[in-house]
């Protein structure tokens, strides 16, 4: 990587750091919910000027492991052959594969809009991949009118997720797709 760029990706990810976004995962949601415009501007900082897909996956999956208060799971699920193949993530290992119509992210590829899960124990046909995960948000990542993945994440908090974070993560993905 040439310097210049180095110290380019150096100084965004040192402005960040500057601006005090800590572990805010572990602080309850209700005390701290997520900034999206803040964590939108973050992102269009740090993947401006990279097309590669993995890279730029990769660090909006920490971004957001950073300033979400309450998840213990983020990350891609990549459509290869309409299977859903785990990409870039933050959190506990997690499934490799999950077909299209299976659990919450399968239906969310199904039907090709967000999908919100207060309560992840009385979702049929759950796929449990961490036993502590209680709720789940899932979005489709759609690039020239085709599904190529989908944003996962997970929370120990029941009812963690809303229209809000819905609105602010489908901000976030739009920001994502314009740099994949």
């Amino acid at each position: 990587m040439p310097l210049s760029n180095r110290n380019s990706v150096a100084a965004r990810l040192q402005a960040m750091a500057d601006e005090g976004r800590s572990s805010a995962r572990t602080l309850s949601h209700q005390l701290a919910p997520a900034d999206y415009g803040q964590l939108s501007q973050q992102l269009a900082a740090l993947i401006s000027g990279e097309k590669d897909r993995v890279a730029n996956l990769a660090n909006c999956a920490a971004l957001l492991w950073q300033g979400m208060p309450a998840i213990n799971w983020v990350g891609f699920y990549l459509l290869k052959r309409n299977t859903l193949v785990l990409g870039p993530f933050q959190g506990k290992p997690a499934c490799t594969r999950i077909e299209v119509g299976r659990g919450v992210c399968g239906l969310a590829a199904q039907m090709l809009k967000a999908v919100i899960v207060g309560n992840v124990d009385e979702f049929p046909g759950h796929i449990a991949c961490d036993i502590s995960s209680k709720s789940e948000i899932v979005l489709p990542l759609i690039l020239d009118g085709r599904l190529i993945g989908l944003l996962d994440i997970d929370s120990p908090e029941v009812d963690r997720f809303d229209h809000v974070d819905q609105q602010g993560l489908e901000g976030i993905i739009q920001i994502l797709i314009a740099q994949i």
